[in-house]
């Protein structure tokens, strides 16, 4: 089975640079959020409005590893990979990579947990956890 990776394309905005015209760290942490939205908006068809406001559920981060490897620049076409390096019962690891043609940029390990209404972690649906299940990379 062909592991699924999720991609996306984004260009950096003058919003997203400090004073010294890269991307200011944090703004990776917000541009990963943004992802992880998109992932659960398109292939895993749970938009965070499905999950939030209509289901009363949510997936926070838990932990972030992250490692900055190279500075992007204003206007710079970053390109973000997201795939599952572990899914539990109520938890899932994601990884990151943000490159810029054919240099990474960024990698972060991410683990975001599965929390309903009582705000305590709960085991993934089953309709969810299958849509999740491609992505998780093969172990060896």
């Amino acid at each position: 089975m062909t592991v699924q990776v999720f991609t996306s394309e984004r260009r950096v905005r003058f919003a997203d640079c400090d004073a010294a015209g890269i991307v200011f760290f944090p703004r990776y942490f917000e541009m990963l959020n943004g992802v992880v939205e998109d992932w659960f908006a398109g292939p895993l068809e749970a938009s965070f409005r499905e999950l939030h406001v209509n289901r009363h559920v949510s997936v926070p981060t838990a932990a972030v590893e992250a490692r900055f490897i190279a500075p992007s620049r204003l206007e710079d076409v970053l390109t973000f990979a997201l795939s599952v390096t572990r899914l539990g019962g109520a938890s899932c690891t994601l990884r990151h990579r943000i490159s810029a043609g054919a240099d990474l940029r960024f990698e972060a390990i991410q683990t975001i947990v599965y929390v309903g209404e009582s705000l305590k972690p709960e085991p993934w649906p089953d309709a969810l956890r299958a849509r999740i299940a491609p992505f998780v990379e093969s172990v060896s």
